[in-house]
């Protein structure tokens, strides 16, 4: 069984708002995330075990705020006090997760088609985020996340890269469309490519 994706009626390819005369390297760039395996893992409060302890795709669980591990193929998003969201290429993870946090002190849930993804690259992404949302981005790194609200919707924020101001937005697929509306409209007055 195929999945359709989130955005797939609404993300086109092409160059939106101010983009006339722009070098194209200078516009803000919007891709769809597609096929990634996505699980949240949360630790139970009665739960004794050291979540430092376990291990998927060789990264080590980290319980600090903001933290990403990551490796080429998956990385592992500090959502909360003993809550992680793996974000992975590797969609056969989900059953060595499954085997590994057992039930008794895990909640293991696959939220894989639950999401609309979507990465933004380019020198104005934090510009675009700070018209709806209320985080100061300035002090954000590479590697860090949080969880906000874009204009009334909830997301979740991952810094990919500070080099390329690289991100990634994860929000609750039944709002993805008018998410990604809010963006885009957000990046009209820099001018984006839809890739």
């Amino acid at each position: 069984m195929s999945s359709i994706s989130a955005l797939a009626n609404i993300h086109y390819k092409g160059q939106y708002g101010d983009y006339e005369g722009k070098n194209e390297n200078s516009l803000l760039k919007i891709y769809e995330k597609k096929n990634l395996l996505i699980v949240q893992i949360l630790q139970y409060k009665n739960s004794e075990v050291l979540i430092e302890d376990f291990d998927v795709d060789g990264l080590k669980f980290k319980n600090e705020p903001l933290n990403v591990v990551n490796n080429n193929d998956t990385r592992i998003l500090w959502n909360g006090p003993k809550n992680w969201l793996l974000v992975s290429t590797k969609k056969g993870l989900l059953k060595n997760i499954s085997e590994k946090f057992i039930e008794s002190d895990f909640a293991v849930t696959d939220l894989s088609h639950s999401r609309a993804i979507f990465e933004i690259e380019g020198k104005n992404v934090k510009e675009v985020l700070k018209k709806g949302c209320p985080f100061n981005f300035n002090i954000l790194e590479k590697n860090n996340s949080i969880n906000s609200t874009y204009n009334g919707i909830a997301f979740t924020l991952d810094i990919l890269d500070n080099n390329t101001n690289k991100i990634r937005v994860f929000a609750l697929r039944s709002f993805g469309e008018s998410f990604y509306h809010s963006i885009t409209d957000a990046a009209l007055e820099y001018g984006y490519v839809g890739i």
